[in-house]
């Protein structure tokens, strides 16, 4: 998943997760805005997973032998 990041006017930075609509953190360095996203995006994963929700980014990901 691809992670945009940029510095704000008052100088924090902004990182935001594209493939999942309002997935967004700052951090006062530009590790601790993605590494805030990163921890976000996988918690949103979580909630969808145990919600019984496809997540089509996760067939990559595991696998289940035939």
């Amino acid at each position: 998943m691809n992670i945009e990041i940029e510095r704000e006017e008052d100088g924090r930075w902004i990182a935001e997760v594209l493939d999942l609509p309002g997935v967004m953190a700052y951090g006062r360095t530009q590790e601790e805005a993605v590494s805030k996203a990163e921890a976000l995006a996988l918690r949103v994963l979580a909630d969808r997973l145990d919600n019984g929700e496809e997540i089509p980014e996760l067939r990559e990901v595991f696998a289940v032998p035939a």
